[in-house]
């Protein structure tokens, strides 16, 4: 059996994760605090912003974990707030940095010991995963480290037949996007892109796919971005 674990599937990227691996025979559970809206799918609900989350998931996930021959665990789960260097206290970026950053780093720690060969951990970035824009100062820490995250994952997974990627989405039209945008910049946005448009988020989870079952891109930062227009 093949399993997808994924956090943050219960809309955008994340749900269109779901249905893609889903259709591709695999079994999915996610985990987040809102259901996952993908028929099939198991969602189990947890705060991953609460440290002791994995109590609360732990005796469902075990059990798929240890049933499954290969597993995709896909780090999905992110907040984007509004910020800046000069107005963010140390209390607000660790609220940030528990979910973006060591969410991912505890069910780590709990799934790769599970992961048989072929499996794979998958991080979702961020075209700030590699530069910044004002405005989004959190954010912009939390997925430069999830690239550091997935490259030192790729040296500690060697000669396991586990891989790792990061997929860094450009601008793609989910409600995080729309709610961090206001309405009347968005034709803008989706025109610094080369192809005019926002990227679907079924084109992100095509690629999620793609990614867990070629471990040729091990170690990878893989653009899917339409490309981006300089200027």
């Amino acid at each position: 059996m093949k399993l997808l674990v994924i956090t943050g599937a219960s809309a955008g990227i994340g749900a269109a994760t779901a249905a893609a691996f889903l259709a591709a025979g695999h079994k999915v559970v996610n985990l987040s605090r809102r259901p996952c809206p993908v028929r099939g799918a198991t969602h189990i609900t947890c705060d991953l912003s609460n440290p002791d989350f994995l109590d609360t998931v732990s005796d469902q996930l075990g059990p798929m974990l240890r049933e499954a021959e290969q597993t995709a665990l896909v780090h999905n789960a992110s907040r984007l707030s509004p910020d800046t260097a000069m107005a963010t206290p140390s209390d607000a970026l660790r609220e940030i940095i528990e979910l973006n950053i060591v969410a991912a780093n505890t069910l780590n720690h709990y799934v790769i010991p599970t992961m048989g060969a072929g499996s794979s951990v998958l991080l979702v970035g961020s075209t700030l995963s590699e530069k910044a824009v004002p405005g989004s100062y959190s954010y912009v820490i939390s997925k430069h480290a999830i690239v550091g995250m997935m490259r030192a994952l790729c040296q500690d997974l060697a000669g396991t037949g586990i891989h790792s990627a990061c997929i860094c989405p450009g601008f793609t039209d989910t409600e995080m996007l729309r709610e961090h945008v206001p309405g009347d910049a968005m034709a803008s946005i989706a025109g610094m892109s080369a192809f005019d448009r926002l990227i679907e988020p079924r084109e992100i989870a095509e690629t999620l796919l793609f990614a867990a079952a070629n471990p040729v891109v091990n170690g990878a930062v893989i653009h899917a971005n339409l490309g981006q227009r300089e200027r």
